[in-house]
């Protein structure tokens, strides 16, 4: 009959230590999950900095080749050529500030890459683990039932 209590503790040692591996193994994946979602805004956002940078170069070329159409124009000219270059170059200009505009946000969204969900998810844990045992769960693991278990 000694035997029998043992045995079913041992059990119970295992039963314990399968949803620990278990548990600890979802974090893991949770934590990488939230990870790869952030490092996928911030590089988003590096990609239209880079866009935005691109747009503000070609608009420097427009500007200067309309300034110097322009200078053209001043010293005697009775052609307005520059004009149409310094349209073009303000309207690439204003690109590239739309454009920078969506990459600060984009990389205010995604930093600093920390994985939020799943220190919440460990917090809570923790506190089910160090709480009385006689305390009922809280949160959203007191709200799982391990498979195959019961509610009464």
């Amino acid at each position: 009959m000694a035997d029998q209590p043992s045995s079913e503790m041992a059990r119970a040692i295992q039963d314990v230590t399968e949803r620990a591996q278990l548990l600890i193994r979802e974090e893991v994946e949770l934590a990488k999950a939230e990870m790869t979602e952030k490092v996928t805004k911030l590089i988003k956002g590096a990609v239209f900095g880079i866009i935005a940078g691109l747009f503000a170069v070609f608009a420097l070329i427009y500007l200067l080749h309309a300034l110097s159409w322009g200078i053209w124009e001043l010293i005697g000219s009775d052609d307005n050529f520059w004009l149409g270059f310094l349209i073009t170059g303000v309207l690439i200009l204003i690109f590239g500030i739309i454009a920078g505009l969506v990459a600060v946000r984009l990389i205010k969204r995604g930093s600093p890459p920390a994985p939020q969900m799943a220190i919440e998810e460990g917090k809570l844990i923790k506190a089910t683990l160090t709480a009385d045992p006689s305390a009922t769960p809280k949160g959203a693991v007191g709200a799982r039932q391990a498979p195959g278990e019961v509610a009464h």
